[in-house]
Protein backbone atom coordinates (compact mmCIF):
# COMPACT_ATOMS: atom_id res chain seq x y z
CA UNK A 1 0.00 0.00 0.00
CA UNK A 2 3.08 2.26 0.60
CA UNK A 3 4.00 1.90 -2.59
CA UNK A 4 0.54 2.95 -4.37
CA UNK A 5 0.48 6.08 -1.60
CA UNK A 6 3.77 7.14 -2.85
CA UNK A 7 2.78 6.60 -6.80
CA UNK A 8 -0.19 8.82 -6.20
CA UNK A 9 1.29 11.39 -4.88
CA UNK A 10 4.71 11.53 -7.39
CA UNK A 11 1.62 11.47 -9.66
CA UNK A 12 0.98 15.16 -8.68
CA UNK A 13 4.56 16.30 -7.84
CA UNK A 14 6.00 18.90 -10.07
CA UNK A 15 7.61 22.07 -8.94
CA UNK A 16 5.42 24.85 -11.04
CA UNK A 17 5.49 28.75 -10.69
CA UNK A 18 1.60 29.74 -10.45
CA UNK A 19 2.56 33.61 -10.18
CA UNK A 20 5.37 35.74 -9.17
CA UNK A 21 4.06 34.98 -5.78
CA UNK A 22 3.00 31.56 -5.90
CA UNK A 23 5.19 28.13 -6.52
CA UNK A 24 3.10 25.09 -5.81
CA UNK A 25 4.19 20.95 -6.51
CA UNK A 26 7.07 20.58 -4.75
CA UNK A 27 6.17 18.48 -2.07
CA UNK A 28 2.79 16.23 -2.85
CA UNK A 29 0.84 13.80 0.11
CA UNK A 30 -1.40 11.07 -0.35
CA UNK A 31 -3.76 9.97 2.19
CA UNK A 32 -5.33 6.59 2.42
CA UNK A 33 -8.73 6.80 4.30
CA UNK A 34 -10.69 4.22 6.49
CA UNK A 35 -12.73 3.64 3.88
CA UNK A 36 -9.79 2.65 1.62
CA UNK A 37 -10.19 5.94 -0.88
CA UNK A 38 -7.01 7.50 -1.41
CA UNK A 39 -7.03 11.80 -1.82
CA UNK A 40 -3.64 13.73 -2.81
CA UNK A 41 -2.60 16.88 -2.89
CA UNK A 42 0.24 19.22 -3.06
CA UNK A 43 1.87 22.18 -1.38
CA UNK A 44 0.98 25.92 -2.52
CA UNK A 45 3.41 27.93 -1.04
CA UNK A 46 2.72 31.87 -1.03
CA UNK A 47 4.55 35.05 -0.82
CA UNK A 48 2.35 36.41 2.09
CA UNK A 49 2.46 32.68 3.92
CA UNK A 50 -1.02 32.36 3.29
CA UNK A 51 -0.15 28.80 1.60
CA UNK A 52 -0.84 25.39 2.18
CA UNK A 53 0.97 21.98 2.70
CA UNK A 54 0.63 18.87 0.47
CA UNK A 55 -0.50 17.11 3.42
CA UNK A 56 -3.40 19.71 4.77
CA UNK A 57 -4.44 19.78 0.84
CA UNK A 58 -5.20 16.71 0.60
CA UNK A 59 -6.78 16.57 3.68
CA UNK A 60 -9.14 19.23 2.52
CA UNK A 61 -9.55 16.97 -0.92
CA UNK A 62 -10.70 13.83 1.19
CA UNK A 63 -12.64 16.51 3.53
CA UNK A 64 -14.92 17.99 0.26
CA UNK A 65 -15.68 14.24 -0.86
CA UNK A 66 -16.92 13.19 2.38
CA UNK A 67 -14.71 11.36 4.26
CA UNK A 68 -12.40 12.77 7.75
CA UNK A 69 -11.04 9.54 9.13
CA UNK A 70 -7.25 8.72 7.57
CA UNK A 71 -5.67 5.68 8.27
CA UNK A 72 -1.90 6.16 6.30
CA UNK A 73 -0.29 9.40 4.96
CA UNK A 74 2.97 9.44 2.99
CA UNK A 75 4.56 12.87 2.26
CA UNK A 76 7.17 13.37 -0.99
CA UNK A 77 9.65 15.69 -0.88
CA UNK A 78 11.64 17.57 -3.42
CA UNK A 79 14.37 15.46 -3.89
CA UNK A 80 11.55 12.17 -4.33
CA UNK A 81 12.48 11.19 -0.60
CA UNK A 82 9.77 10.63 1.73
CA UNK A 83 9.63 13.30 4.63
CA UNK A 84 7.18 13.81 7.71
CA UNK A 85 4.20 16.42 8.31
CA UNK A 86 5.32 19.53 9.74
CA UNK A 87 4.05 20.57 13.09
CA UNK A 88 0.65 22.03 11.94
CA UNK A 89 -0.25 19.29 9.75
CA UNK A 90 0.55 16.58 12.43
CA UNK A 91 -1.75 19.29 14.63
CA UNK A 92 -4.35 19.44 11.99
CA UNK A 93 -4.66 15.86 11.52
CA UNK A 94 -4.92 15.45 15.63
CA UNK A 95 -8.43 17.51 15.54
CA UNK A 96 -10.03 15.52 13.04
CA UNK A 97 -10.84 12.10 14.70
CA UNK A 98 -10.34 10.84 18.39
CA UNK A 99 -8.41 8.40 17.26
CA UNK A 100 -6.03 10.34 14.78
CA UNK A 101 -2.71 9.31 16.81
CA UNK A 102 -3.47 5.84 15.32
CA UNK A 103 -2.61 7.19 11.60
CA UNK A 104 0.50 5.55 9.94
CA UNK A 105 3.00 7.94 8.94
CA UNK A 106 5.84 6.87 6.45
CA UNK A 107 9.41 7.78 6.85
CA UNK A 108 11.26 5.47 5.02
CA UNK A 109 9.45 3.79 1.19
CA UNK A 110 12.72 1.60 0.94
CA UNK A 111 12.62 0.20 4.58
CA UNK A 112 8.36 0.91 5.16
CA UNK A 113 9.17 2.68 8.50
CA UNK A 114 6.51 4.02 10.03
CA UNK A 115 5.33 5.69 12.94
CA UNK A 116 2.31 6.47 14.39
CA UNK A 117 1.03 10.47 14.63
CA UNK A 118 0.91 10.31 18.44
CA UNK A 119 4.41 9.59 18.72
CA UNK A 120 4.78 12.65 16.70
CA UNK A 121 2.77 14.20 18.72
CA UNK A 122 2.91 13.15 22.55
CA UNK A 123 0.43 14.14 25.21
CA UNK A 124 -1.86 16.09 22.95
CA UNK A 125 -3.19 18.96 24.39
CA UNK A 126 -6.83 18.50 22.75
CA UNK A 127 -7.57 14.78 23.49
CA UNK A 128 -9.89 16.01 26.56
CA UNK A 129 -12.59 17.40 24.46
CA UNK A 130 -12.90 14.27 22.40
CA UNK A 131 -13.74 12.03 25.90
CA UNK A 132 -16.82 14.93 26.95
Amino acid sequence: MWQELYDAAIKFQKSRTISPFIDAGGVAAAILTKKGNIYVGVCIDTASTLGICAERNAIANMITNGESQIDKIVAVMPDGRVGSPCGACREYMMQLDKNSGEIEVLLDLESKKTVKLKELIPDWWGISRFLE
